[in-house]
C-alpha cells in the first residue's frame, strides 16, 4: 500500500516476504488491488509457486516464479519487490541511457544495475531462473521494457530501497535534461557506504512512511507494523 501511495507500485506489481521456514513466502494475490491490500489478503506460496494457503477465490500473480527463483538462488534475500515505474523503465528503452548511481543512497547499487534483456512476464520457472541469473549477487535490476526488481534483507529494507531506486532514476533523468550527467564515482560511493548506518536509516524512513500512511488514514492505526 505504501509503494502504491507513493506512485511506485501502481495497479500491478507485487512484494514477497520470505517466512521463517525459508521455503515459503507471503505474496499478494493477482486480484487484490494494491491500494487496499491487508494482511488477510496475503497468500503463502512455496518455492515451486504452489499455494500453501490462500483466501478463498484468490490466486498468486502470474509472475510468482520471479520470487520463487530469486529466493531459491539467494539465501540472503528476505524480501523482493517487483514494480513497473515508467520513468525508471525508460532507462531500458533509449540507447546509451544506462541507469547509474547519481544520488548518495544509490551507493546501494555500487556493484551495478544489470538489465535483464527478456521483457516477457516472468511466468515460468525457467524465466525466473534466467532473471535470477541476471540479478546474480546484486541488489536490483531493470527488466527491459517491463519494470524493476529490488531485493533486500527485510520488508522494511525493500520498501526503502525501492523508494531510493526510483528517486535515483528520477534524479538522473532530470540531470540529463540539464546537461551531461556526472554519476557518483567509486571512491564517493565507498566513502558514503563506510559512514552509512543502514539499519538506522531504514528504521528512520520506515517510521516516517508508516507514520505518513497512518496520518492520511491509508494505513489503519490498529495494524502492528
Amino acid at each position: 500500500m505504501l509503494l502504491n501511495d507513493l506512485g511506485i507500485m501502481g495497479y500491478s506489481g507485487h512484494i514477497a516476504a520470505r517466512l521463517d521456514d525459508s521455503q515459503t513466502f507471503l505474496i499478494q494475490s493477482f486480484q487484490q488491488s494494491r491500494s487496499t491490500i491487508g494482511p488477510d489478503d496475503l497468500l503463502v506460496c512455496d518455492l515451486d509457486g504452489g499455494v500453501v494457503s490462500a483466501p478463498a477465490g484468490s490466486r498468486p500473480p502470474s509472475e510468482v516464479y520471479l520470487h520463487c527463483e530469486i529466493f531459491r538462488a539467494r539465501a540472503d534475500v528476505q524480501a523482493i519487490a517487483h514494480f513497473h515505474h515508467e520513468r525508471t523503465t525508460a532507462f531500458t528503452l533509449a540507447k546509451g541511457a544506462k541507469l547509474q548511481p547519481v544520488k548518495n543512497h544509490a551507493a546501494r547499487w555500487m556493484s551495478g544495475i544489470p538489465v535483464h534483456d527478456d521483457p516477457s512476464h516472468v511466468s515460468t520457472s525457467e524465466r525466473g531462473r534466467s532473471l535470477a541469473q541476471t540479478l546474480g549477487g546484486k541488489h536490483g535490476l531493470l527488466i527491459r521494457a517491463h519494470g524493476q526488481v529490488i531485493v533486500a534483507e527485510s520488508v522494511q529494507g525493500v520498501l526503502i530501497d525501492s523508494i531510493h531506486f526510483v528517486e535515483n532514476a528520477q534524479a538522473m533523468y532530470d540531470a540529463a535534461c540539464l546537461g551531461p550527467v556526472a554519476p557518483l564515482t567509486e571512491a564517493e560511493m565507498a566513502a558514503f557506504s563506510s559512514e552509512f548506518d543502514r539499519n538506522k536509516h531504514i528504521a528512520k524512513l520506515w517510521e516516517y512512511y508508516v507514520g505518513r500512511g497512518r496520518a492520511s488514514g491509508m494505513l489503519p492505526k490498529a495494524w502492528a507494523l
